[in-house]
């Protein structure tokens, strides 16, 4: 954003600090017009034909600008990943612990990846992992939905599960 002398136009088109057009008009009688005010003169156009130039406090502007941009960087939500890791031979309790640690994980508003790690022998079963996948899933239903089906990286079984939206 071009502000005062930094315009180089000859005609540009002025808004006052109120919002009235003033017309196209000459850029040195709008810069005497924005220093009788004790304002600035802000090109906020600059692709215009002719450039739009405002009447304006520019320092109030980029104070309240950076103060919305911290307000909403206040409201957002940062999502983050947990990971809950299984294993092809897991038990029923460790598996109902790690299903109530993943509902927990949803409950806060998180995404989580569940993994199987396949080794040895256990890569010739895939089908396994996925039962245990699906076992899981369901055991999740109320809280998160299946936000990446289960697929194969590597030697990895890795699904990702997102919280519903109950707002």
């Amino acid at each position: 954003m071009f502000i005062n002398e930094e315009i180089k136009d000859k005609e540009i088109r002025v808004v006052a600090s109120d919002g009235t057009q003033l017309g196209i008009m000459p850029t040195k009688d709008a810069l005497a017009m924005a220093k009788k005010e004790n304002l600035d003169l802000v090109n906020i156009a600059p692709k215009a034909v002719p450039p739009v130039c405002r009447i304006m406090n520019y320092g109030k502007y980029c104070f309240e600008q950076a103060k919305r941009e911290k307000e909403a960087k206040k409201k957002q939500k940062v999502v983050e990943v947990k990971e809950v890791r299984l294993s092809l031979k897991i038990d029923t309790h460790d598996f109902n612990t790690k299903a109530n640690q993943a509902i927990k994980f949803l409950d806060h508003g998180d995404r989580v990846k569940v993994s199987i790690r396949f080794r040895g022998r256990e890569m010739a079963h895939p089908e396994l992992g996925n039962a245990i996948m699906e076992r899981f899933v369901q055991a999740c239903a109320e809280h998160g939905v299946i936000d990446k089906q289960p697929k194969m990286e590597g030697r990895s079984l890795v699904m990702f599960i997102s919280a519903k939206n109950t707002k």
